[in-house]
C-alpha cells in the first residue's frame, strides 16, 4: 500500500500481522481510498516495534505509541506516524481483511448475510446506566468483529445494538452467529441472529438489497438467543453438526407473501443462562 507494508501470517485461525508504515503515513490518505470508509474500521490490539504512532478518535481523543507499548484501538479512527522513523508493530485482531479493498460499490454479489441484536438492549441500557453501557456495547463490538473476522466473513457495520456481517458461506455465517453467541454470554448479554442468503448490493461501509430487508425482518420475529434461518440458507447447508427445527411460516413487513423459517437447535451444553439483574 502507499508508505507501508502488511506481512499476514494464518495461524489455524488465528490471523497475526507485522504492520511497516514509513514516514508520513495516515490512514486517511494512503488506506481510505482503498477501504472505502470514512475512518478505520478495524479493532486493533498489538504491540509497537519500533518508531511511533498517534492515532485520533472521531471525538478528538488522541493516543500516540512507541516502542514496547501495547495498545488496543477500537474501531472509528485515524491514524498517523509520528517523526521521520517508520512505525513498526505487531497485530493480532482483525488482520485478515485489513487494508484490503472493500468490492466495488454498486455492485451487485450473491452473498450471506448475517444480522444480530442485543437482546432487550433499551431495558439493559437504564439498567447499566451510561458508562457502564458505552462499556457493554464495545466489547460487544469487539467480541463481533473478531468473531465474524475468525470465520472469513466481513464486517459491514455496528447497528448500535448489533451487527451485519456478510460472508461467501452460509455455514459459517451461522457459526459465527453461535459463536457471537457464546462470546457475549460472560457480559451477562444475549443477542438474537438472523442468517439470510441472495443477491446485495455493496454500497460503501453498507450493504441493500432485498436479502438484506428479509435478513432484518428474520431477526425481528426471531426469540431471545434464537438463530433464525430462511428455507434458502436451510437448502445450502450440509453440516451433520448442525440441526435445525421448523420456526413456522411468516408475513415478514414490507416483503410479499410467506416465509419459511427455521431455527438452529442448540445443545443444553451451550445455552447460556439468562442475564442476572443489573444491581
Amino acid at each position: 500500500m502507499p508508505h507501508g507494508t502488511v506481512e499476514v501470517v494464518q495461524l489455524d485461525d488465528r490471523v497475526v500481522g507485522r504492520l511497516t508504515y514509513e514516514p508520513g503515513w495516515r490512514w486517511s490518505v494512503d488506506i481510505k481510498p482503498i477501504a472505502g470508509t470514512q475512518t478505520c474500521q478495524f479493532h486493533h490490539f498489538g504491540i509497537t516495534i519500533r518508531g511511533r504512532a498517534r492515532i485520533q478518535m472521531p471525538d478528538g481523543v488522541e493516543l500516540e505509541v512507541g516502542p514496547g507499548d501495547v495498545f488496543e484501538i477500537p474501531p472509528g479512527h485515524d491514524a498517523w506516524v509520528v517523526g521521520d522513523e517508520p512505525w513498526v508493530s505487531v497485530d493480532f485482531e482483525a488482520m485478515r481483511g485489513y487494508a484490503k479493498a472493500t468490492p466495488e460499490g454498486g455492485r451487485r454479489i450473491l452473498s450471506s448475510i448475517l444480522f444480530t441484536d442485543i437482546v432487550d438492549s433499551t431495558a439493559q441500557a437504564v439498567a447499566s446506566g451510561p458508562a457502564r453501557w458505552r462499556d457493554l456495547v464495545s466489547r460487544h463490538n469487539e467480541l463481533a468483529e473478531r468473531t465474524i473476522d475468525q470465520h472469513e466473513g466481513r464486517l459491514v457495520k455496528t447497528t448500535g445494538d448489533g451487527v451485519i456481517g456478510l460472508f461467501d458461506s452460509a455455514e459459517r455465517a451461522i457459526r459465527a452467529a453461535a459463536a457471537l453467541g457464546d462470546a457475549v454470554g460472560p457480559l451477562g448479554l444475549r443477542i438474537r441472529a438472523a442468517v439470510n442468503s441472495g443477491e446485495v448490493e455493496l454500497v460503501p461501509s453498507d450493504v441493500r438489497g432485498v436479502a438484506v430487508h428479509a435478513a432484518a425482518r428474520m431477526m425481528a420475529v426471531a426469540e431471545p438467543g434464537d438463530i433464525v434461518i430462511s428455507a434458502t440458507v436451510r437448502d445450502l447447508i450440509d453440516a451433520a453438526d448442525l440441526e435445525f427445527e421448523d420456526f413456522g411460516v411468516h408475513e415478514l413487513k414490507g416483503l410479499p407473501g410467506q416465509r419459511a423459517l427455521f431455527r438452529l437447535v442448540r445443545q443444553q451444553s451451550t445455552r447460556h443462562r439468562p442475564p442476572a439483574a443489573a444491581n
